[in-house]
């Protein structure tokens, strides 16, 4: 009893009501929050979550394997056959190549993947288009002659970002040297 009398002389020194008013006006604020949140509440949610979640876990079921967990190391390839590693397969590891260094960026692959924004950079060296800041399919190359020297330092910056964040599997070689490609991932 000592404990309900407290709480009550508490109730009226500190908000200056009734226990009786100081009640009635919290039921009251508890009514309206309910009301106004049931207004924006769609009545069917719960049914629309189970089929998000049905959804989901379908796709999860029917989703492609996903790419090896340890980088394949693939030494050197040319720019053709790197092309082999844009994403399409999705058994295969996602590559991208800056300045000729070929990185795995499958841990990014809803970036560099297909449909992610930067999916065109994929399977390429897109130095230029990096250096540029372009989405311009004439600049995935590896092409960096004529550029500047603020466009250069943009390109450092990238290969740095790469450096930090990937793990470099090979460089890139011109078309008619021998390569040494190890797919591991079949």
């Amino acid at each position: 009893m000592g404990l309900h009398a407290a709480a009550m002389e508490a109730v009226t020194a500190y908000t200056g009501l009734s226990p009786a008013a100081f009640f009635t006006i919290l039921a009251l604020m508890v009514a309206v929050y309910k009301a106004v949140c049931g207004m924006f509440v769609d009545p069917d949610d719960d049914l629309h979550e189970k089929a998000v979640a049905n959804a989901v876990a379908s796709a999860a079921a029917s989703a492609p394997p996903a790419p090896p967990a340890e980088p394949v190391q693939l030494g050197d390839v040319t720019a053709e056959q790197l092309r082999a590693y844009d994403g399409s397969d999705p058994r295969k590891p996602l590559l991208m190549a800056i300045k000729g260094q070929i990185y795995d960026v499958s841990g990014s692959r809803m970036f560099y993947g297909p449909g992610g924004p930067y999916a065109l950079f994929a399977g390429r060296d897109a130095s230029r288009a990096l250096a540029l800041l372009s989405f311009d399919a004439r600049d995935l190359t590896g092409n960096i002659e004529g550029l500047g020297e603020p466009e250069l330092e943009v390109l450092q910056d990238w290969e740095y970002k790469f450096m930090e964040k990937y793990v470099k599997v090979g460089q890139i070689v011109p078309s008619g040297a021998s390569t040494d490609v190890k797919d591991k991932s079949q």
